[in-house]
């Protein structure tokens, strides 16, 4: 008896953990970007975006947004990654693979990501795949993607939904700063702090490399300082190294060459809030402007024959 309510229960956990399987997005769609585990806001008072302390080289990101959008509209933040789909970068096992990318975008306070019942099909469409949720719960206007593959997504689009003023009175009809950072490749430092295997790897001293030890996970490089005191230091699967044993380093000297092919980016651009009120006048102003040159015109073209009959009378 209790056999049969041993299995009966593992093939119900067995059937739950199926389902979840199936219903969640995968770990590597879903994994939150490094920065929410430590920063309240990703954005320092600075401008400078924080996942720059991970990512140290600096590559380019593009934006783009419309250049106003009404209240309670749905509009698409696309965000461009650029890098040669040809190289490989370092990964955590020390294999060669493709690159993955991340995003994290800052919106005004108000802007939030649209729900999947105001998406368009055609927007359902762009964003299908790519899981995107909010920095925090106290976050909501800062929107995170990633990391995810880069190959199939060098381009981003992020649903963002316009706050509307009568409803949130800290919200006005003003033109608004937008932030973003984007990293494509592993960073060089781990969010312990420590070094990745996606960086290069210096001698702490200067000195003779005494030993080279080859490990499961990299090198171990004992190198005999001046002094005569031997300083190990680690170097793991991913790096190459550049120098053999009997080798003399000088203090910061590089043991192995940069693996590093990806980097981080960030930008900024700018978007208005309109007032439907204020686009129905200026549509008014417009056609106003388009009457009266109009009838300008018809008002020369009668003095014009009026002073055409004169003359021949």
């Amino acid at each position: 008896m209790r056999n049969k309510l041993h299995n009966a229960l593992k093939s119900i956990l067995f059937a739950l953990s199926l389902t979840v399987c199936i219903l969640l997005p995968s770990i590597s769609e879903a994994f939150p970007i490094f920065a929410q585990q430590a920063y309240e806001n990703p954005r320092e008072a600075t401008g400078r975006i924080v996942c720059a302390n991970c990512h140290l080289a600096q590559k380019p990101v593009e934006i783009e947004v419309p250049q106003g959008v009404l209240p309670d509209s749905v509009f698409e933040v696309v965000v461009e990654i650029p890098y040669d789909k040809s190289l490989q970068q370092v990964t955590a096992t020390g294999a060669k693979g493709p690159l993955n990318v991340g995003s994290v975008l800052v919106l005004p306070e108000g802007f939030t990501l649209a729900p999947k019942e105001r998406l368009t099909p055609e927007l359902q469409e762009k964003t299908k795949g790519v899981v995107i949720s909010p920095y925090s719960d106290s976050k909501q206007n800062i929107l995170v993607v990633g990391p995810i593959p880069g190959n199939d997504h060098q381009t981003i689009i992020f649903p963002v939904l316009a706050p509307n003023p009568a409803d949130n009175k800290n919200v006005h009809f003003i033109k608004y700063p937008i932030y973003v950072g984007a990293n494509r490749g592993r960073g060089q430092i781990n969010p312990t702090g420590d070094k990745s295997n996606n960086t290069l790897y210096s001698s702490p001293v200067e000195g003779q490399i005494k030993n080279i030890a080859k490990t499961e996970t990299g090198f171990t490089l004992a190198i005999q300082s001046k002094s005569g005191d031997v300083v190990e230091t680690k170097v793991p699967n991913g790096p190459t190294l550049i120098v053999k044993q009997g080798d003399k380093v000088t203090a910061d000297q590089a043991l192995t060459i940069d693996p590093n092919v990806g980097g981080f980016g960030q930008g900024e651009t700018e978007i208005v809030l309109q007032s439907p009120a204020r686009v129905k006048g200026l549509i008014a102003f417009f056609f106003t402007v388009i009457f009266a040159q109009i009838m300008l015109v018809l008002k020369k073209k009668q003095f014009e024959r009026v002073q055409l009959a004169e003359m021949n009378f």
